[in-house]
């Protein structure tokens, strides 16, 4: 199936109905909290099976997965996806590779919160979105809140920094 900005893959709260591969695009999952805020808690690329908490048994969806720019996905029935695994020993492997690769984005991204100035850290994190959205820039599918949360920055700083970057 084929989501455009602005489309929703799943909502917070869905039942595990299907899990979905990521072909192509973005897509950034938010969380609603009970106080009203929402934040952006990950990002979804190419390659990627999710949500990565139901690969092995099914739960609701912890957050909203909204595409950033048009992207390629393939529903997969969660029956069959829970099936498959039962039956083939080697589907397993092939959930821990992908459990493997968040952890290395997980590392990849506290590593880049943790290293040098609010500017590299954006940069870093301008330079990775750039492999997967087309030379698309970053604000075209981030809001400056976002990219604030994604970088441990206010929105007032992401302001900042975009205005000494251009």
């Amino acid at each position: 199936m084929i989501l455009h900005k602005g489309d929703i893959l799943f909502r917070q709260g869905d039942e595990g109905n299907y899990l979905y591969h990521i072909k192509s695009g973005l897509f950034k999952v938010t969380r609603l909290h009970e106080n009203g805020n929402i934040v952006l808690f990950n990002i979804l690329y190419p390659g990627e099976t999710v949500p990565h908490h139901s690969l092995i048994s099914p739960q609701d969806a912890h957050g909203t997965a909204i595409a950033l720019i048009k992207s390629e996905v393939e529903m997969i029935p969660a029956q069959k996806w829970y099936k498959e695994l039962e039956e083939d020993p080697a589907k397993t492997m092939d959930v821990a590779r992908l459990l493997q690769e968040k952890v290395r984005f997980m590392q990849e991204r506290l590593d880049h919160l943790t290293i040098g100035t609010p500017a590299e850290r954006l940069e870093l994190l301008s330079g990775w979105l750039g492999q997967h959205a087309n030379g698309a820039p970053l604000t075209e599918y981030l809001t400056q809140e976002e990219i604030g949360q994604f970088i441990g920055v206010r929105r007032e700083t992401v302001n900042r920094l975009l205005r000494h970057h251009n």
